[in-house]
């Protein structure tokens, strides 16, 4: 299915301004709280009407500003998974699926009692389909949720940070059981998030939302390995970024890192304005360019991890299979910086 997506609408903060053209069936968008990214998905929706622009997937017009086309919610063909779930609170889960299937008004009363038997099966919800909402785990909640989207078969599923309630052992657990439902269903997805891991384990086309507008978008792996702005490479989890002075085609002057001199395999254009390294990138090393004394570092332990903040405010990730004495002697004297890891920024 083809999404295309050119909507604006003005709030009191910020005015939406979001495009989208693409044909993944994985996609994702990423951004901080309140940029945007839930009122893109209620635009899609119908819940939202934008000031301006056309939304069109499938080649099927459901909103065009000019030609007065708005297509209500319940044509659409669109399953939303509300961050909340928006189970209906005096209803037992089979009740959910079953009003679900009644507003969607396309099917018999026999057919959509065997519909909603077929769908409380391969949810596995037989043994809490008398349950209320409020005597279900999160766990139990979401799958009901996911099952009555579903059960009505839409074309396209917004999915709205649908693991934010969830603790970390339960969203991963939930995550990979998400995956391979859709997988199951084939359907076209848009998750929003404002979790890169989420994003980039489920999504494989990625947008990038900073306070209403389109930063970045692209295959997820190219956007994660190639940020063009400070703002997506933040986003994207990059804890290392200085201003730079350009010295040469392949050198400049990092400000922000005592104003050491780095070399770069990249060429410097004259709009590169930043540089950045991920923190996982970094290496101890005491021959080769890109050296950094490390002076008076910071060791902090994570479970699985060292973190090293250097003298000059290079934040270094380091696995923690080497052991704490290895450690200190490599901290103690530099850093070093592959010329192909580092990344430039406009």
């Amino acid at each position: 299915m083809r999404i295309e997506l050119d909507i604006k609408k003005r709030y009191k903060d910020f005015c939406l301004d979001v495009s989208l053209n693409c044909d993944s069936k994985r996609i994702g968008i990423l951004g901080a709280s309140g940029c945007g990214k839930t009122q893109t998905l209620m635009s899609l929706a119908g819940l939202v009407r934008p000031d301006e622009g056309r939304i069109v997937t499938d080649g099927r017009v459901l909103f065009d500003k000019r030609s007065k086309t708005d297509i209500s919610p319940g044509k659409r063909d669109i399953g939303y998974l509300f961050q909340n779930y928006a189970l209906f609170p005096n209803m037992t889960v089979e009740e959910n699926i079953k009003a679900a299937l009644r507003g969607a008004g396309r099917r018999s009363k026999a057919e959509a009692a065997d519909r909603a038997e077929q769908i409380i099966e391969t949810f596995d919800l037989t043994g809490i389909r008398s349950h209320l909402p409020r005597e279900l785990s999160g766990g139990q909640q979401q799958r009901t949720a996911l099952a009555r989207m579903l059960a009505c078969d839409p074309q396209l599923l917004l999915l709205d940070e649908p693991f934010s309630a969830l603790d970390t052992f339960m969203r991963e657990a939930l995550r990979l059981e998400l995956i391979r439902i859709l997988d199951k269903y084939d359907k076209t997805v848009i998750l929003v998030s404002h979790d890169r891991d989420e994003i980039y384990q489920m999504c494989d086309y990625l947008l990038l939302l900073d306070r209403g507008k389109v930063i970045a978008h692209g295959p997820t792996d190219e956007v994660f390995s190639h940020p063009e702005n400070v703002a997506a490479a933040r986003l994207t989890g990059c804890k290392n970024i200085t201003r730079i002075e350009r010295i040469d085609d392949h050198r400049f002057r990092a400000l922000d890192w005592s104003d050491i001199i780095l070399t770069t395999d990249q060429k410097i254009g004259d709009d590169i304005k930043h540089a950045g390294i991920r923190a996982h990138d970094l290496s101890a090393a005491e021959t080769g360019i890109n050296k950094i004394p490390t002076g008076r570092a910071r060791i902090s332990t994570l479970p699985f991890e060292w973190f090293v903040i250097a003298e000059c405010g290079l934040w270094w990730k380091i696995p923690r299979s080497l052991n704490e004495e290895d450690i200190k002697r490599a901290v103690s004297q530099y850093v070093r910086i592959d010329p192909d890891k580092i990344i430039l920024m406009k």
